[in-house]
């Protein structure tokens, strides 16, 4: 087995991301760039009265859901508890009889979780050949587990999706409604499932994809994977929300601190 080869790093200035996914027009490095941090760090107003209070005031909370999903920790041994709790902070709270069945379904998915990390061994989404995303390699591929998990997730498979993908951020793709209906439109014959498309977009960006990487973690101090960060693009673009996350990630101190950036 060939070990991939890693892109040289290019300046992200100097990159656009061809994601059909995401629209049809190239998205610049530096705009996906500013999309993700005003995502990370990008706070809305909100009005706050406390019962004791007789009048409100106005607070700044997170816009999105990076502190709730994506910047807590994961949890180990097997699924359970803390995995519920990690998907709703990506897909809001839970009542109880959603919490019992969310908490169920992980415990009947444990077995085939495993067997899909077993079968990656270790390999990223995007460092699979593609037979693993074709009906072509099936039955045992990755493509085959991650449809067995649901493609188009429901009210109780996104959680699952989330729970599983927070605990393998680099192998299971993040999907909901919103980008399962921006990518099922670019599924190809014989694509497992829209993983395939995720793999596909991904293998086609790999210098892109490095530098944004590469940048997002230099920002952060911590990295989100390239599989994150592509949900994130496309779920962005496909909700109408990427001007807005571009223009908070603009106003942020990191972006103005970004050399050759002015203002």
């Amino acid at each position: 087995m060939t070990t991939p080869s890693v892109p040289a790093l290019v300046p992200l200035d100097e990159l656009v991301l061809h994601l059909p996914s995401a629209g049809p027009d190239a998205l610049p490095g530096t705009t996906a760039l500013a999309a993700v941090l005003g995502y990370a760090r990008g706070r809305r107003p909100l009005r706050y009265r406390s019962p004791n209070e007789r009048e409100g005031r106005w607070v700044q909370v997170p816009a999105f859901r990076h502190d709730r999903f994506d910047a807590r920790p994961v949890p180990t041994g097997p699924l359970g508890d803390d995995d519920v709790l990690v998907a709703e902070g990506l897909h809001g709270r839970l009542d109880p009889d959603g919490w019992t069945a969310v908490r169920q379904c992980l415990d009947d998915v444990q077995p085939a979780a495993e067997a899909l990390v077993a079968r990656a061994a270790g390999r990223a989404l995007w460092e699979l050949p593609d037979d693993e995303l074709s009906v072509l390699g099936e039955p045992g591929t990755v493509g085959a587990a991650l449809r067995g998990l649901g493609d188009l997730p429901g009210q109780q498979a996104r959680y699952v999706i989330a729970a599983l993908h927070h605990r393998h951020p680099s192998l299971v793709p993040l999907l909901d409604r919103a980008t399962w209906l921006q990518t099922v439109a670019h599924l190809r014959e014989g694509d497992s499932s829209v993983a395939a498309v995720v793999h596909r977009e991904l293998r086609a960006n790999p210098a892109a994809f490095t530098a944004l990487e590469a940048a997002v973690a230099e920002l952060f101090g911590r990295g989100l994977t390239r599989l994150r960060l592509h949900d994130l693009l496309v779920w962005l673009a496909g909700t109408l929300r990427l001007t807005t996350a571009v223009a908070l990630g603009e106003a942020t101190d990191e972006w103005r601190r970004r050399p050759g950036v002015s203002g």
